[in-house]
Formats: structure tokens, sequence, C-alpha cells
């Protein structure tokens, strides 16, 4: 039986924002900061989907959170509901496969810029 690769955590980096930097700007810069985040959501999404057609990234952002909690001396993990949208689409876009896993809506930014 061959065993799971464990989930890392890293402690969270808080990036400095812009004052009036859009969602978008606000996850990209949380995002380069903190790249073992979608590590460790694309981990968990790899579990969850050995044994299920869909998954939601907010379910992933709560085990996220759990496991970070229960398993790290420090903080546990301050993620932005904000950012699930775009968390999903990065994995998409990292495991195209999994296009169909995740359930997405137009994001409102994307509304205002057609």
């Amino acid at each position: 039986m061959t065993t799971a690769p464990q989930l890392e955590l890293f402690p969270l980096v808080e990036p400095t924002y812009e004052q009036d930097a859009s969602l978008v700007d606000r996850f990209a810069a949380f995002h380069d900061a903190n790249p073992h985040v979608a590590d460790a959501l694309e981990h968990l999404a790899a579990q969850w989907l050995t044994h299920r057609d869909h998954v939601g990234m907010k379910a992933l952002f709560e085990r996220l959170r759990w496991e970070s909690g229960i398993r790290t001396e420090g903080d546990p993990y301050v993620l932005n509901n904000n950012y699930t949208a775009y968390y999903a689409r990065l994995l998409i876009d990292r495991r195209p496969e999994w296009a169909s896993a995740f359930r997405l809506r137009e994001l409102k930014s994307e509304r205002r810029a057609a």
C-alpha cells in the first residue's frame, strides 16, 4: 500500500497592498507571497478527487484551515474567502483535467471589464 505524500504547511506571509488595489491584485500579491497555499490546496484537491468527481474550493479552504490549526504551532491560516474563485481557476490552470471538478461562476471583475 502506497502512502500519500504529507501535506506541507508553511507560515503565511501577509503582503503589503496598495490602498486602492483591486481584489485580483490583492490575490496576486497574496499568491506571490504564499505560493505554498496553492500547493497545499492542490494536494487536498488531489486527495479528494481520487474519490469524488467534484470539489468545492471553500471546502478545501476550511480543510486547510483545520489542518493548520491542529498541526502547526503558529497562527492558523487566515485565508480570505474572496480568493476562493481565483484559487479554483489557478488549480484548473495547473491541472486542466480538473476543469469539470470545480463549478465556476463568472467573476464580477470579468463583467466590469467587458
